[in-house]
């Protein structure tokens, strides 16, 4: 018959048990416990300045051709392209990418007309609009001494979120916008489980901070989500010869 284990001889045991384990799990107290070695950041290599393009964008104009674009009715984009810009042709409708995306980092320049005609105020001076996704307008305007209505000025979510400031140049000055776009997420049914989101910098300056956006743009009336997976940059043809270049996107 086996003799019962003592109590001490119990507690030597377990004792060394508790030391092994220790041994192999790393003490939660120590720096080391909350550094991540993996995954690694990709590496690319960044613009020389402000504007300039990283290694791992995607050009979608040059300053040379419309390769990458098409007019809404999908003919050739119309546009006319010079000195490195390209100009909303008025009639010429909106063009848009031939590429469709998800998530992404849009950096695009623009211009409102050098010459302002004094007859031109509010929404009819320097017109033009980004859309997301084809869906979602950021507003171009010549905002500056300017008046019109606030969420609808540049810089604006068209219809939806004013921004924070007004970081307008003056006509005929090119201007910068980078946009940070989250594309919204819909479940099985089509529901919205998440909305898309903005974060906005115009001329360095921040005017939209991760705001939600409502639904796809409307100007009359109130947005509603309908399900979809990506879309293209759309550029707006309002009448006014709004000018553009050095356009690069970056999927997220």
């Amino acid at each position: 018959m086996k003799k019962p284990i003592s109590s001490l001889c119990l507690l030597s045991l377990l004792g060394a048990y508790n030391t092994v384990q220790a041994q192999d799990q790393p003490d939660k107290k120590t720096p080391e416990s909350s550094e991540l070695w993996s995954p690694e950041p990709h590496i690319i290599t960044p613009g020389e300045k402000p504007g300039d393009m990283p290694s791992d964008a995607t050009v979608l104009f040059d300053g040379k051709s419309l390769d990458q674009w098409v007019s809404i009715d999908d003919t050739p984009a119309k546009w006319p392209v010079k000195e490195g810009a390209v100009t909303v042709l008025p009639g010429g409708k909106d063009i848009r990418t031939k590429k469709e995306f998800g998530d992404f980092q849009l950096h695009i320049e623009w211009r409102s007309p050098a010459t302002v005609d004094p007859k031109q105020t509010g929404q009819g001076r320097g017109n033009s609009g980004i859309f997301l996704q084809e869906r979602f307008e950021v507003q171009v305007l010549d905002s500056y001494n300017n008046k019109t209505y606030a969420n609808g000025q540049a810089g604006s979510i068209y219809k939806q979120h004013i921004p924070l400031v007004n970081a307008s140049r003056k006509p005929g000055e090119w201007q910068a916008y980078d946009i940070f776009f989250t594309a919204p997420r819909f479940n099985k049914e089509g529901r919205v489980i998440s909305p898309a989101y903005v974060t906005l910098i115009h001329n360095g300056v921040l005017t939209q901070n991760h705001v939600a956006l409502w639904g796809p743009t409307e100007y009359i009336g109130l947005p509603v989500y309908k399900p979809y997976e990506k879309g293209p940059i759309r550029l707006q043809d309002h009448g006014n010869a709004v000018s553009f270049r050095n356009i690069w996107i970056r999927d997220l």
